[in-house]
């Protein structure tokens, strides 16, 4: 039974890409049945009513094992629960959002093989079976960022997310190939890894496999292709930004803490990583006008939280807030899908306003996220956020400081989308006349927004399940600098944005996100033309001149010489032998 977590969502994938492309019900029926199906056995899993299949020999060589089978721990579980759940929501939510879309059936065959490369990461038993779906999960994360490859925009975009990513797994590859050489094995045994102990190996394979996390979940400096990924439709963006491709990279490291914990330096990398990219993103999202992409950038920051909250060895942290911030960000990204459904896709917020009169179920649910996201007492985001830096303020006490403030930013940033978005007047006709999406698509945004309220209380029993402590026995510092952050964060916003009608201070060194684009473009247009220049000298001195025009003067000059023996004259030829069979006597009798 366990099986069907990966059958389920492959066979739909399979079925609708062979027979059913141009059938969009059908497609639809069969995504939405495999997606069902896929959460009611995660639930079953979790209740403890399916057990764990037995492993299959794939690979069986001296030096190598690698078997199939699935891991159900805890941390599995909590994971396949999640990511299936809200992975149903987003299928259910696509019928209203994609009822239009001509390829509608193409695209919950991708959706299906996008859900199926997930669930492989969650359940895999070693690093070749968990590099395998890493890898579908970033075929189907091109497939999906450029669902509509019409748009340049679009094309590029998956482009971008698929070349960022190469450069992330080649170093998880290296990774993996460097932990075999050295602990002669593939599989999340941590006894094997105890050959790393003590090694100077140890650092140099942590942060190798780190670098799949830093491509897959948008760290610095790999994170450039996660806002660009807003060109996909906004269903796919949910999934990406809640579910799928981003939470991929904190569960690896979650997975692989075994290997991480034997080096301190790795360690102490992967927290300021986390930390600079969750403050770096939040204050780019502060500047943002696309409501899509202050949500991206918002996800970045967040993902920058669950990071450091590794590198100070809070697994149990980063998982509670990696579930949590599942929930309300599906819930905010597919409320803003629901209002570019409304507004024919209009994305600045400086072109809404007053859309909360106007579509009252969205507004409201969107605000349950943006209040959770914010870290609002009460809310999961608070519960969660707040486990984060009580882990940092125990090992990292700057980092602590520097996501306290960050705390603050978020608070900040949604409080300037909710009030220019949703309050004040309408700016547009567009947003006058726009009205409630419908049903099939408000459901789900219900469902999620009950979700980003209870999530994070005990009796929800996170914590407890993944084994860890509720907070509660900690420092006092931490819930009072957590709560002035965010009611500084939320003053600012409301003084800044309560009645603006345009952005009161413009930052371009964030509006400009930091640059990082910009350096991209020159630093590859740079190396591009460089390397274009060595490979003509190449190909025009070493190729050309030397192989080519060399060859061809060493041919004819051994042509001129045959010439000259093979000119018709007895005598010369008679010498020629003599001579050649003077040095083969000597050769043979001359020593």
């Amino acid at each position: 039974m366990a099986w069907l977590l990966l059958l389920a969502p492959l066979s739909s994938a399979f079925l609708v890409w062979v027979a059913l492309r141009r059938h969009p019900r059908a497609s639809q029926a069969v995504s939405i049945t495999a997606s069902l199906i896929t959460f009611l056995t995660a639930l079953g899993i979790a209740l403890g009513r399916i057990e764990a299949p037995a492993s299959l020999a794939w690979i069986d060589l001296p030096g190598l094992r690698v078997e199939i089978g699935m891991t159900l721990d805890a941390l599995a579980r909590l994971m396949l629960l999640m990511v299936t759940g809200v992975a149903f929501l987003i299928h259910v939510y696509s019928l209203g959002y994609m009822a239009e879309d001509p390829g509608r059936g193409r695209f919950f065959g991708e959706l299906s093989l996008f859900l199926a490369s997930m669930i492989g990461i969650i359940v895999a038993t070693n690093f070749v079976m968990m590099y395998i779906f890493w890898e579908l999960v970033g075929v189907s994360s091109y497939l999906l960022i450029g669902f509509w490859f019409e748009k340049n925009s679009a094309a590029d975009a998956a482009r971008k997310a698929f070349l960022a990513n190469r450069v992330g797994d080649f170093g998880f590859l290296l990774g993996i190939l460097t932990f075999w050489a050295t602990c002669g094995t593939v599989a999340f045994h941590p006894e094997a890894a105890r050959a790393l102990a003590g090694n100077w190996l140890a650092p140099i394979v942590g942060l190798l496999l780190f670098c799949g996390c830093v491509g897959k979940s948008a760290q610095i400096p790999l994170h450039v292709w996660l806002p660009d990924a807003m060109e996909g439709p906004t269903p796919v963006s949910a999934l990406i930004h809640a579910a799928t491709m981003v939470a991929a990279g904190v569960y690896m490291l979650c997975r692989i803490f075994f290997v991480l914990e034997l080096s301190p330096e790795a360690l102490s990398v992967i927290a300021w990583t986390g930390g600079i990219t969750a403050l770096v993103a939040a204050l780019i999202a502060t500047q943002q006008n696309d409501i899509k992409r202050v949500l991206a950038y918002s996800t970045m920051s967040q993902l920058g939280y669950m990071v450091l909250a590794v590198g100070c060895s809070g697994t149990t942290a980063a998982m509670f807030h990696l579930t949590t911030h599942g929930f309300f960000k599906a819930l905010l990204f597919m409320g803003a899908g629901s209002v570019l459904h409304a507004l024919h896709h209009e994305q600045d917020i400086w072109r809404m306003g007053g859309v909360g009169r106007k579509m009252p179920l969205t507004f409201v649910t969107f605000g349950i996220g943006a209040a959770a996201l914010s870290g609002i007492p009460g809310l999961a985001g608070f519960f969660s956020k707040e486990e984060i830096l009580q882990v940092a303020a125990r090992s990292q006490p700057v980092l602590f400081w520097m996501a306290a403030f960050t705390a603050a930013l978020t608070a900040f940033y949604m409080t300037r989308i909710t009030l220019v978005a949703f309050l004040g007047q309408p700016r547009t006709d567009v947003v006058r006349h726009a009205k409630e999406s419908p049903l099939v698509m408000g459901l789900p945004l219900i469902v999620l927004a009950g979700l980003a309220i209870v999530a994070g209380y005990p009796f929800f029993g996170i914590v407890r399940y993944l084994g860890g402590q509720e907070a509660g026995e900690n420092s006092l510092l931490v819930p009072a600098a957590s709560l002035t952050a965010v009611i500084l964060g939320l003053v600012a916003g409301a003084i800044g944005y309560g009645r603006a009608s345009r952005e009161p201070i413009a930052i371009p060194l964030f509006q400009r996100k930091f640059y990082f684009d910009e350096i991209y473009d020159w630093t590859v247009l740079k190396l591009q033309e460089e390397s274009a220049r060595l490979l003509s000298w190449i190909d025009q001195w070493i190729i050309g001149f030397v192989l080519v025009r060399g060859g061809a003067f060493v041919v004819s000059l051994g042509g001129e010489v045959l010439r000259l023996v093979q000119a018709g004259n007895l005598r010369e030829y008679a010498f020629v032998f003599a001579l050649g069979a003077g040095g083969l006597l000597f050769l043979l009798f001359g020593r």
